[in-house]
């Protein structure tokens, strides 16, 4: 969605989409920036966007968010070690569609609190997360984190209409599939959805293969929660995001 940011600075005009636009909630992020720059976009049914000429007037004061889709991971990480895990950056006042990765969590039971700009998440009393059945084509990025979290549920979980997962990176719903199968997973793959059913016990020692994509490698960290070795093969790939990830996972495991 770079392009409409430089339209108002050609004198303005309409981007036609051709096909589904995916990923609305990325979109967004694009357009209420535009609107704190003083460039307002008349979306037109997410099938054109009509945008004036204008220049650029910069607010006295603009705060920057965390990645909320960097966030997922940690959050995953209380509510499947217990947690309290509290993230800074990202909150109520978000205007990333990934924030609403917490609600997967809630709907598995994890103790979620959020603030403007924080969010807390915590294990469930149980100790066990509920399996669920939802649509994530808004939060494509975090459902990945979704899926390793799946891994910890207490039943089959399924994400939906994921069909964008195959022209990321890597063709992550291939790759997710076949990395979930090697800690032990029982995985149906379809062509925009994955059914998980974890296993009741995760394989240990498994090597898992990131495709050069950061996201696997930062999700499946995850799977060392379950008490077994991982290894996270291309560690490096993570530069891509957030170079210091395995430090900052790191900093928050228990000793």
């Amino acid at each position: 969605m770079g392009r409409p940011l430089l339209v108002p600075l050609a004198g303005g005009g309409t981007v036609e989409i051709v096909g589904e636009l995916i990923s609305k909630p990325y979109v967004t992020i694009t357009l209420n920036m535009m609107r704190k720059f003083g460039v307002e976009v008349a979306v037109n049914g997410w099938k054109s966007f009509d945008v004036p000429g204008y220049s650029y007037v910069a607010p006295q004061e603009i705060y920057v968010e965390g990645d909320a889709s960097s966030a997922s991971y940690f959050l995953a990480a209380g509510a499947i070690a217990g947690g309290p895990v509290r993230v800074n950056g990202v909150g109520r006042d978000s205007i990333q569609g990934d924030v609403r990765f917490v609600e997967v969590l809630a709907q598995m039971g994890a103790k979620v609190e959020i603030g403007p700009d924080w969010i807390e998440v915590s294990a469930p009393d149980s100790g066990k997360l509920a399996p669920f059945d939802l649509d994530l084509n808004h939060i494509p990025d975090a459902a990945m984190t979704a899926a390793v979290t799946a891994l910890f549920a207490g039943g089959q979980s399924t994400i939906r209409n994921i069909g964008s997962w195959q022209v990321k990176e890597t063709d992550r719903i291939t790759a997710m599939g076949c990395e979930l199968r090697k800690l032990g997973a029982t995985v149906v793959e379809g062509p925009d959805f994955l059914k998980i059913t974890p296993p009741a016990k995760l394989n240990a020692g498994v090597a898992i293969d990131t495709y050069d994509d950061h996201r696997m490698a930062m999700c499946f960290s995850l799977a060392a929660l379950g008490g077994v070795p991982v290894r996270i093969n291309d560690p490096q790939c993570v530069a891509k995001t957030f170079p210091e990830y395995f430090v900052a996972l790191d900093s928050i495991s228990k000793r």
